[in-house]
């Protein structure tokens, strides 16, 4: 079993490994469950062993944060007469977790939740930093709350059950993790399998430097904009393709974009190291887009600053810049992204 813990701006708990729920402290109260039906053995696992009677089972993925869904949540807990003491405890994947997170952040103003991560996206990033959010038609996360939660709870063994891919694409922000610390670790990736002994410690060492992070810059006013590294492009390409990218594959796609800005820019070539990232997790190859397809999804994107457009850079592991550029260098990088995925049969013809 791992355990870190979260100091500020709330503290709250982290336990990652085998049978986390003898971890659990639940704050006095009722207790409601929102959970993915893809893992509802789990769900119904935490409910009997913590005693909730309220529980609502979802189909996860990006059409669970839509303002229709988020509305049918609200009501859920309304109509049951659920008051201000009341504790959300979400189980499921990325989507859930930002889901569940922001029915929590503003449901009566606010109540108390906890997270219980069943994805590898899920553990490394949705569940810890205390960001919230659902999509709009004209964007990914363009809604949304920061809000705590009172404790994360990783059981590994829900990742025995992921298919092969989904467990993979939620590495991809690992992989980030150790690009943004320098933490070299974490970017061997290569052999990681639910099974693998190393797991639990890797997910702890990637779940750290997020951790250390948020903890300097919980409101994203500063360092913490480095974690979007990789995002930029990637949000515009999964809205772009109406969310039938995965988040994964689509940060997978941005983070070699961004090391060809890194390069150009005069940066260590980091270029052979994504492209080792993307055969391993062979990802669904992209539709074939011009930069006009995403201008309409970066303008609107929620890391703009005034009317500049900021974009995470990598020089090297452990260091990079958070810039505006020029759009001459920002077309010439995409069509030198274009190129190289089309020389791996990553673009449909």
């Amino acid at each position: 079993m791992q355990r870190l813990s979260v100091r500020k701006p709330s503290p709250y708990p982290i336990a990652i490994g085998e049978g986390v729920l003898a971890q659990v402290e639940v704050p006095q109260g009722p207790k409601a469950l929102l959970y993915d039906r893809k893992v509802e053995g789990f769900a119904l696992e935490v409910a009997e062993a913590l005693g909730v009677p309220h529980r609502l089972g979802l189909e996860g993925g990006e059409r669970a944060k839509t303002l229709e869904v988020y509305g049918r949540v609200l009501s859920f807990l309304a109509q049951r007469g659920l008051p201000r003491n009341t504790t959300l405890l979400v189980v499921g994947g990325g989507t859930l977790t930002d889901l569940g997170g922001f029915v929590a952040a503003t449901y009566l103003r606010g109540i108390p939740y906890l997270s219980f991560p069943t994805t590898t996206l899920s553990v490394v990033d949705a569940s810890v930093g205390g960001k919230t959010g659902l999509n709009l038609p004209e964007g990914k996360n363009l809604v949304g709350a920061f809000h705590f939660p009172q404790g994360v709870y990783a059981e590994l063994r829900a990742l025995k059950t992921l298919p092969p891919f989904t467990f993979k694409e939620g590495l991809v922000e690992a992989f980030k993790h150790g690009l943004i610390s320098g933490d070299e670790g974490l970017l061997e990736v290569e052999g990681l399998t639910p099974e693998s002994p190393r797991l639990e410690a890797y997910l702890a060492q990637a779940v750290a430097v997020k951790v250390a992070i948020t903890e300097r810059d919980p409101l994203e006013r500063g360092e913490r904009r480095l974690l979007n590294l990789g995002h930029t492009l990637g949000h515009a390409l999964e809205a772009a393709t109406h969310h039938a990218l995965p988040h994964g594959a689509a940060v997978a796609y941005g983070l070699l974009y961004a090391a060809l800005l890194g390069r150009a820019l005069g940066g260590e070539d980091l270029v052979p190291l994504i492209q080792r990232l993307l055969r391993w997790l062979a990802p669904p190859p992209l539709p074939r887009l011009v930069w006009e397809d995403l201008l309409p999804y970066l303008a609107r994107d929620k890391k703009k600053v005034s009317e500049s457009l900021h974009w995470v850079v990598p020089l090297a592991p452990g260091r990079l810049e958070v810039r505006p550029l020029p759009e001459a260098l920002l077309r010439e990088a995409y069509g030198a992204w274009q190129a190289k995925l089309e020389a791996a049969g990553l673009v449909r013809p």
